[in-house]
């Protein structure tokens, strides 16, 4: 009698647990807590939540419709959500590419620092997590006074007069590349690069080539993709679906809070925190450096630096594209010829945000002056400066923003070396003026770091939707997701979140609908 109660009892519990697994679903492993990771996991677990519907246009591509309140999912419930995971972060927080460090006495943001793409017809959903529910503190950027702000390399400013028709050459080359960008076949067989472009227009032989030029060049180019005109792809950038869709305005992050706060807001929809915020669910785990992904017929299996091994149904790997170019991460069996070629195709760019402190102001306040250029006859050389008079007001602190090339030199010298680069610049500038030693400086690394290797990925030439679906597509049950893979957004803040979601929905549709076939339509169909 006994032995039958204990049988029926084990039974029972057998029945429990079994219950309790199918309620939980797939099990997945998420490889990055970045925002896109992050994102993915909030699509994740809403998975049969149904979800509100927004006011996005007709014709937005599913992750684009998201809510911004977190990006729940849309059109009818497919039961339980997907809650059955567990995401392996390398580092020791979260947030990826955003970051908040303290520097002279505030936090400043290390990598991503602008909503860009606000005030159009359709909202960006980044911007409305921003402004509206977290209402961190963002501030306007006005770069129309660039004219007045073009200093000479050695020293003193540019007739205004002067730069405003260069600039408006510039424009004026710019807008007939947008002209001819809409010619083109959308295949991207017929793209060039923007300095192909420019060279149609007559605009030098060999693209700007005066210091004033070169600088108006870079900031138009290289200042928003971190890379030059000549690999920088014209049909996918002319224009840019950023601000074609949703709107010109860009604005700058300075919350002490930090940007790092949205990727906290959507994780805390779904990841257990602590009241001051802190995220303590266990299904998050920090420094589990993944060093080797294993996929089956069956499952997935990945090991991590420090002997640990997960075993799961999916993996989705959220890591840079500069991190998928090396060989932190290795793949068993190798990935597929298509899919290697699709990861090397594309560029990580690097941009590099250098801040300086100084015991006291020498650069002009006041309306129209938070921006100045540095017109060095060589391209690139510390050519962008912004000061924060309105941000954060007394603090002495200067920005300039250098890309590319210039970026990986100065990741591999010292910061005493890079501070009296900038200092002599600045005293080039200013030469009627008394330019202090800087007092501090904060030299981002984004390169030299193995868990990043860049800062976002660029346009390459002649790419369009058909490489962006390779670069996207599951390859068995590992399934790709990072701004990278966002085929209109890559490089941005909202296109990462809405990457996360697009991906969550391909690995849905496979674990609990059965669609596990991902159609690529041909590059020319």
């Amino acid at each position: 009698m006994k032995t039958s109660i204990a049988i029926a009892l084990v039974l029972v519990a057998v029945a429990h647990y079994a219950a309790l697994t199918a309620a939980a679903g797939p099990r997945v492993i998420i490889i990055g807590a970045g925002m896109s990771g992050i994102s993915a996991g909030k699509r994740l677990s809403d998975a049969g939540s149904g979800g509100p519907r927004n006011f996005m246009k007709p014709g937005a591509g599913q992750g684009a419709r998201a809510a911004a309140q977190g990006g729940r999912a849309l059109g009818p419930p497919l039961d339980a959500g997907i809650t059955d995971f567990v995401i392996l972060e390398a580092t020791d927080r979260v947030g990826g590419r955003i970051h908040k460090t303290e520097f002279a006495g505030l936090n400043v943001e290390m990598g991503a620092n602008w909503v860009e793409g606000v005030g159009g017809e359709q909202m960006n959903p980044i911007w409305t997590m921003v402004n509206g529910t977290l209402g961190l503190r963002t501030f306007f950027s006005d770069y129309d006074h660039l004219a007045s702000n073009t200093y000479k390399q050695d020293g003193g400013l540019y007739e205004e007069d002067f730069v405003k028709k260069r600039i408006e050459r510039a424009d004026e080359v710019e807008e007939n590349g947008g002209k001819l960008s809409g010619t083109l076949h959308g295949s991207g067989r017929d793209d060039m690069s923007v300095l192909a472009m420019q060279r149609l227009n007559d605009h030098m032989p060999s693209g700007p080539a005066t210091p004033v030029d070169m600088v108006i060049d870079y900031y138009k180019y290289d200042y928003e993709f971190a890379e030059p005109p000549r690999v920088t792809s014209l049909q996918n950038t002319q224009p840019l679906s950023t601000f074609k869709n949703f709107g010109d305005e860009v604005h700058f992050v300075a919350d002490q809070r930090g940007y790092e706060s949205v990727v906290y807001y959507v994780a805390g929809q779904y990841l257990k925190t602590d009241k001051s915020g802190a995220i303590v669910d266990p299904r998050l785990k920090l420094k589990q450096v993944v060093r080797d992904i294993t996929y089956f017929p069956s499952g997935v299996m990945v090991k991590t630096e420090d002997k640990k091994v997960y075993r799961a149904d999916y993996v989705m790997v959220s890591v840079s594209l500069g991190v998928l170019q090396t060989e932190l991460i290795r793949f068993r069996p190798q990935l597929p010829a298509w899919k290697i070629i699709s990861i090397y195709q594309f560029d990580m760019a690097l941009y590099t945000k250098i801040f300086l402190k100084f015991p006291k102001k020498f650069w002009p306040e006041g309306p129209g002056t938070e921006f100045f250029l540095y017109a060095s006859g060589r391209r690139g050389y510390y050519p962008v400066w912004q000061q924060f008079e309105k941000q954060y007001p007394g603090s002495n602190v200067l920005l300039v923003t250098v890309t590319d090339d210039e970026s990986r030199r100065i990741e591999q010298q010292s910061d005493n070396q890079t501070k009296a680069e900038a200092i002599e610049v600045l005293r080039k500038m200013f030469s009627g003026k008394e330019v202090p030693e800087a007092t501090d400086i904060l030299v981002p690394r984004w390169w030299s770091n193995r868990f990043f290797k860049g800062t976002f990925s660029n346009w390459p030439i002649g790419v369009n939707r058909y490489e962006y679906d390779l670069l996207r597509a599951p390859v068995g049950r590992v399934y790709f997701t990072g701004e990278h893979t966002s085929e209109h957004y890559n490089g941005y803040v909202h296109g990462a979140y809405l990457a996360g979601i697009d991906s969550a929905d391909i690995l849905i549709n496979c674990a609990k609908k059965k669609m596990c076939k991902y159609h690529v339509q041909g590059k020319y169909d």
